[in-house]
This record gives structure tokens, C-alpha cells and sequence, in this order.
């Protein structure tokens, strides 16, 4: 079977014709496959939905019991239709996936978001044999290379001990890049209270009764928050909370800190260069690792991957689906 004949774009996102399924499609459609929870790839409404346990507790957690007429659990091979589909360990977030779809002898990989630095809070990316890979490209032009995320957190430690008398506040997204910090600070020995939003509360409790280790939270809701440490979501540094804080340091932890305007324009003074996706030489190294037949390129900077994948003689098509959006991540 070709591969165009076995997934292909359409307005509600990829299809699979043989199988009847969708997958993270932009509306709700009959049957949907689902990589993640996040908002840009997980949406209610939809008729049935196949992910990983842990992707559909979290969709129920951040979108009510009913997401959908019916649930199924994603574990090991299942035929749909004509086709059989299988879900591996993307390494971007809690249960996140990548889907693969094989019929007869062409299998097709669609990643999701993916991320191939180690993060203590999730399942670590699994290569997989295929095709026809579907990468995102998010950071994919070679001006985003990231640090190890271990010389952020030192970089954060260090700052906290310059400044003891100053609260760090620092931005990060409820699903994944919170957990990720959380994680990473722990990893890095610091085990005193770390004070969190309200809004990053489920999924932290969700993280925690998973088996993440992300030490004593408390909540940043008191007038006077017993900890120098306090993680919130973008969205709160908009609000009045924020005020209840007396000269803090602002931070943010995200791959678009490597872009020194957006940290300016945040107003932030501690950049946290932390990303759940891969930057340019992981995306890079990932296709000459799993050296498909072919690459479709989506979310993100698909100019920049198809000129590498061009002069690496790989043959690429940019799948530019109407309603992907780059992840604010």
C-alpha cells in the first residue's frame, strides 16, 4: 500500500481510510487515536478515542468525564479496520505517544510532540522502524540548540542563592513542562518546599500517584508562601496573584527562551531554556537515525526541515494542516 493511501490530510486532520480513524484531529470526528493531551492535539467531542491510560486520564482531568462517547486503552498491537496500529513512547509529556499505522508492508509513524533529551517525568522517546515518519518542527531551524536542561535548574539554584530574600516565580505550562521542572529540581537535590499555582494542582497530584517524584508541594495561595520557589501557568502573571509577591524574580521555562526577543517581551529576567520537543540537532539526528523512505513534516518550521531533509536526499512534503498552531509549550 502506498502511504498517501493509507493517511492522508484532510480538514478534520490525518485520516486513515482503511481503518476509520483519525488521528488528533482538529474536530470531533467518529473514532479518534490520540498522542497527548495537549489542547493543540486532544479535543472533546469526539465519538470514540484510543490513547495511552494515562493520555485519557489526563483529557478527562483537564476536559470533564465526558470527552467522548467511549474510551479505549491503547496496549500493544490492535487491528483497526485493515490496518494494525501500535503506540510508542514519544518523550514529550506524561502517556504521550507516538502512533504508528502499518498495512502490509508500509508502516507510517506520526510523533506527535516529541523529545529526545532525558526527562525524569515521563517515558523516554522509543525509536521505531518505519516508512514514513511525521515529525513536528516546532524549533526546527538550526538556530534553536538547547543546553542540557541540568545547566538550567543549576542556573535557577544559582540565582535563588543570590537572591535568598527574593521569590522566584517561574512560568511554566500545566501539562508536562511544570511536572518537568518540578522533576528536574529534584533530581538536582534541592528538596525544600516548592510552592505551585492552583492551576498546576491536578496534574501535579496526577504526576505524583503515577510514580513521579516531584517531593513536598504546597500551595502558592497564601498571602505570605513559606517557600522561595513558586511555579505558576502564563496565564496567572497576568492576574492580581502575582502582586501578593514582593520583588520576585520572574522567570519562564520554555524552548522559546533560546529566543532572547520573547524572553524581552515577557518581561522576564530569568530565562529558563527547558523544552518538551526537540530542537534542531535532535530532529535532525532523529531522521538520519530512523533514515525513512520518507518525512511529512507539521507544527512548526516545516521550511527549515524540508531544505535538510532536500540536501540529505530524503524525499519530504509539509503536511500544513488547517488548525495545528505551534505548541506555546
Amino acid at each position: 500500500m502506498r502511504a498517501q493511501s493509507l493517511l492522508c490530510p484532510t480538514e478534520a486532520g490525518l485520516y486513515c481510510p482503511e481503518g476509520g480513524f483519525h488521528i488528533d484531529p482538529l474536530r470531533p470526528v467518529e473514532r479518534a487515536l490520540i498522542t497527548h493531551a495537549h489542547s493543540d492535539h486532544a479535543r472533546s467531542g469526539h465519538g470514540a478515542v484510543m490513547a495511552t491510560a494515562e493520555t485519557l486520564d489526563i483529557m478527562r482531568l483537564r476536559m470533564g468525564p465526558d470527552f467522548a462517547a467511549a474510551t479505549q486503552i491503547a496496549a500493544g498491537p490492535q487491528r483497526i479496520g485493515g490496518v494494525e496500529v501500535d503506540f510508542h513512547p514519544a518523550g514529550h509529556v506524561l502517556g504521550s505517544s507516538q502512533i504508528s499505522v502499518t498495512a502490509g508492508d508500509c508502516r507510517i509513524v506520526v510523533s506527535g510532540d516529541y523529545a529526545r533529551a532525558p526527562n525524569p517525568s515521563c517515558a523516554p522517546f522509543e525509536p521505531v522502524d518505519c516508512d514514513v515518519f511525521v515529525t513536528e518542527a516546532t524549533f526546527g531551524l538550526p538556530v534553536f540548540r538547547f543546553p542540557d536542561p541540568a545547566s538550567q535548574i543549576a542556573k535557577l539554584i544559582a540565582s535563588m542563592d543570590e537572591f535568598p530574600d527574593r521569590p522566584h516565580l517561574i512560568g511554566a505550562y500545566a501539562l508536562g513542562k511544570a511536572q518537568h521542572v518540578l522533576a528536574l529540581m529534584r533530581q538536582a537535590g534541592y528538596d525544600a518546599p516548592i510552592a505551585i499555582h492552583g492551576g498546576l494542582q491536578a496534574i501535579c497530584d496526577y504526576y505524583i500517584a503515577q510514580g513521579v517524584a516531584l517531593g513536598e508541594l504546597i500551595p502558592a495561595t497564601a498571602d505570605q508562601v513559606p517557600a522561595q520557589l513558586v511555579l505558576a501557568p502564563p496565564s496567572a502573571f497576568a492576574s492580581l496573584w502575582v502582586q501578593r509577591f514582593r520583588d520576585p524574580v520572574i522567570g519562564f521555562a520554555s524552548g522559546w527562551m533560546a529566543v532572547r526577543a520573547r524572553a524581552r517581551q515577557r518581561g522576564v529576567e530569568l530565562p529558563l531554556i527547558i523544552s518538551d520537543h526537540v530542537d534542531w540537532p535532535s530532529l535532525t539526528a532523529t531522521l538520519s537515525e530512523l533514515a525513512p523512505a520518507e518525512v511529512w513534516v507539521t507544527h512548526g518550521a516545516e521550511d527549515g526541515v524540508m531544505r535538510w531533509c532536500e540536501m540529505a536526499q530524503i524525499p519530504a512534503r509539509p503536511l500544513r494542516l488547517v488548525g495545528y498552531e505551534d505548541e506555546a509549550e
